[in-house]
């Protein structure tokens, strides 16, 4: 029986008549939610007006929440027109970013600006696989190179079981590892538009019933930790994970000078010691200055899994001082001198391992559909997976332009003078 009185709903819960979790059996989603809201605000004193505030139905959110009171409202911008000349993205974007940190889109849209004066960038998704590793459980290294045995042989039998389960994933490669007697199978998928997780854990595990079938190992978790998800991992940082993408510019050094005020080789020694040799030497697996910024903000505006920042942070900034200066893009290619004696700035950021979709999870929520829709890029593409390509090329290209004006920030001595201009 459902009932549309959210008071009463919290009552029966506060008399232990029902749970928390149980209140969406008993009312629709949004009363549900209320008498949720009804029933903290009793127990906490606290006032949740502004989390019951929300613009769109609560059963729209039901596939992403469980026990919903509300939504978290961040504030959500957008940075850019910037031209993209990418594998999948093409021609001028916006990208929005969602996010609490005051001055970061001024930074990142500085940067864009003088990307789009340098006339854009370029980007290319250069790997996809996104990756599930279960472990098993062997007797010993002989049952461990057995199995290994069987799987490379019968990869097109994995293959088809795997993607007996899903009607878009497609099963690429299953890579073996062999620690004492466990056994780690790291399957790799093309999960087309969608970022995926759900469709290769569901894949994976029918391909692990054959394993078990055909081979002495036995499946102790269908997740061994070597996919390796939200966690700082080497293995996605060298073989990848959802899209490696790339995207790079080269920046006349005139425009380095007017617009960024610093000069190319400042930029490049300011990267080499601060993003390559001061990375190196804490031990991180991202050398980059603040790529997660612009990846978590992506994230948040676009529905994205915001914990798989800490995979997109394994990202590897790359700046260069070149005497040659043509455009890349004109006939002339790199072998013209600049007569001002002003050197040319090349600037890359390589994201090892970002996982996005434009389907799926959170892409189904109305702001953050809105947000993909400034993209042109809700739903599916055509070809399958173009969008979520061309996705990762403009977030790509937004990472670039943050770390571009923060290094030129930083060897310019302007960050500090930033923060303090806009207030934060």
């Amino acid at each position: 029986m459902t009932t549309t009185d959210p008071d009463a709903l919290a009552d029966r819960v506060q008399d232990g008549d029902l749970r928390i979790h149980e209140l969406k059996d008993h009312a629709d989603p949004d009363t549900a939610a209320e008498a949720r809201r009804t029933l903290v605000e009793r127990e906490t004193d606290a006032d949740l007006s502004t989390v019951g505030d929300y613009a769109f139905p609560a059963e729209q959110a039901e596939s992403t929440i469980e026990n919903m009171i509300g939504a978290a409202q961040i504030p959500m911008g957008i940075v850019g027109p910037v031209p993209v000349s990418g594998g999948a993205a093409d021609g001028e974007h916006y990208l929005p970013m969602a996010t609490t940190e005051g001055a970061l889109l001024a930074s990142v849209n500085r940067g864009l600006s003088v990307i789009r004066d340098a006339d854009g960038a370029d980007a290319r998704v250069t790997k996809n696989g996104m990756t599930r590793a279960p472990v098993f459980r062997v007797d010993g290294v002989a049952e461990a190179a057995e199995t290994v045995e069987w799987v490379d042989d019968n990869v097109d039998a994995l293959r088809e079981a795997a993607e007996s389960t899903t009607s878009h994933g497609e099963l690429l490669a299953v890579d073996t590892y062999v620690v004492g007697d466990s056994v780690y199978l790291r399957f790799a998928y093309d999960t087309k538009d969608a970022m995926g997780m759900n469709m290769v854990t569901i894949a994976t595990r029918e391909a692990c019933e054959l394993v078990e079938a055909e081979t002495p190992a036995s499946l102790v978790a269908v997740s061994g930790n070597l996919c390796s998800d939200k966690k700082p991992a080497a293995i996605n940082a060298v073989e990848g994970r959802g899209r490696s993408v790339t995207a790079d510019v080269v920046i006349p050094g005139e425009l380095v000078e007017e617009r960024l005020h610093t000069t190319a080789e400042a930029i490049a020694e300011a990267n080499t010691r601060k993003n390559l040799t001061g990375s190196a030497k804490a031990g991180s697996l991202g050398f980059n200055a603040h790529a997660a910024n612009v990846v978590a903000a992506a994230f948040l505006a676009t529905g994205q899994d915001v914990a798989q920042v800490v995979e997109a942070a394994n990202a590897i900034t790359t700046m260069e001082a070149r005497e040659a200066t043509a455009s890349p893009r004109s006939d002339e290619g790199r072998s013209r001198e600049r007569e001002d004696g002003t050197t040319d700035l090349y600037a890359a950021v390589s994201l090892a391992s970002l996982e996005v979709g434009t389907v799926g999870g959170g892409t189904k929520l109305p702001t953050q559909a809105e947000a993909l829709d400034v993209l042109g890029l809700r739903g599916g593409g055509d070809p399958a997976g173009s969008n979520a390509d061309a996705l990762a090329e403009i977030i790509a290209v937004g990472a670039l332009a943050g770390e571009l004006s923060l290094l030129a920030a930083l060897s310019s001595r302007h960050l500090a003078s930033a923060h303090e201009d806009l207030g934060r």
